[in-house]
């Protein structure tokens, strides 16, 4: 207890930013790499390139850093970040992983456990609980709490052992997008193995993967946007749309609006099914137009993360608290500047 409390007492707190519905862009920690973000109500996650984990309070502003000086984080690259139904925090660094409560700290390595490779680029959780660990080189490891089972392309249909990605679709079918074997498919019994050979996809360095309501599996690749329903391929890419760059890093879906947004390396790209729109340094808010990672919070806010730092955007002013959502009469008075 008396270790846990000097930890605490060494975390670094700043209260720093507050924004007013006006306000459509706002940034912070500039000139910081933004590798992954995760949503958790009140709070949002952010895995820096060295800086450590941070834990940012919407309303206050107040963040906590966490780094391997004053906590047990065993290294400060974070990689990607899940939370499972209780509230853990899973993050994948390039130390290994570490499951944080709030207050105690689970360490994971090759040294304690099952782990093939300490370098976590991706985590994903299935709705029985467990976690889906896309590795460095040493495949994909599947922990329940207990056990801990490898694919890897030497024991399984794992086209190869570089991971970027793991998504989940409603039905538990696992989809893995590699470094250079494509996108693998996996219903925990056989393998399908998509690549630019054999089917719709563009190259076979898939980088990240979401699916939206409906299923479809929107993959970012590094010749464009993949739109794949389970049998028809589209493709979207800077000769046949509004793509500011082949190169997609991240994807986030709003479900609702049928909207997807498209992180690039030359910015962050929204999509209706037929309009593009393109925000990049020069006509917005953004540090960065390297996007690497997108949230979307319940307020409609979007949270960036960019190798500049972190903005925050919402077209018609940011909402960070219950108390600073508009009125009927303000939504009126005040339409978005954007469609």
């Amino acid at each position: 207890m008396t270790r846990i409390k000097s930890i605490i007492s060494l975390i670094l707190i700043t209260t720093l930013f507050s924004v007013s519905f006006s306000q459509e862009w706002s940034v912070f920690l500039a000139r910081k790499q933004i590798n992954c973000l995760a949503d958790e109500g009140e709070y949002i996650w952010i895995g820096t390139d060295g800086d450590g984990l941070v834990k940012l309070n919407k309303s206050t502003g107040e963040w906590i850093v966490y780094n391997s000086l004053n906590s047990s984080l065993p290294n400060d690259y974070i990689l990607s970040i899940a939370i499972d139904k209780r509230g853990g925090k899973w993050i994948g660094t390039k130390g290994g992983i570490a499951k944080f409560d709030g207050v105690n700290w689970v360490i994971y390595n090759t040294l304690n456990s099952g782990l093939q490779n300490n370098s976590i680029n991706s985590l994903a959780i299935d709705s029985e609980g467990k976690i889906w660990i896309g590795t460095d080189g040493g495949g994909v490891m599947v922990f329940d709490g207990v056990r801990w089972t490898s694919y890897t392309a030497f024991n399984s249909g794992l086209p190869e052992n570089h991971i970027f990605t793991i998504a989940i679709d409603k039905q538990g079918n696992k989809w893995i997008g590699t470094e250079w074997g494509g996108l693998a498919k996996f219903n925990d019994v056989s393998w399908t193995v998509y690549r630019a050979s054999n089917s719709g996809l563009p190259y076979d360095l898939v980088k990240t993967i979401t699916i939206d309501e409906q299923g479809n599996k929107w993959i970012g690749t590094i010749g464009g946007l993949v739109k794949f329903d389970g049998m028809n391929w589209k493709i979207y890419n800077k000769s046949n749309s509004g793509l500011p760059s082949n190169s997609v890093n991240s994807i986030s879906v709003l479900n609702k609006q049928g909207k997807v947004l498209v992180g690039t390396s030359g910015g962050l790209a929204i999509f209706d099914g037929s309009r593009w729109i393109v925000y990049n340094t020069s006509n917005s808010g953004l540090p960065s137009d390297n996007i690497l990672a997108i949230v979307i919070d319940e307020q409609g806010n979007k949270w960036i993360g960019t190798s500049g730092g972190l903005a925050l955007f919402r077209e018609g002013g940011i909402i960070l608290s219950e108390k600073e959502k508009p009125t009927q009469s303000q939504k009126n008075q005040k339409k978005p500047s954007h469609p």
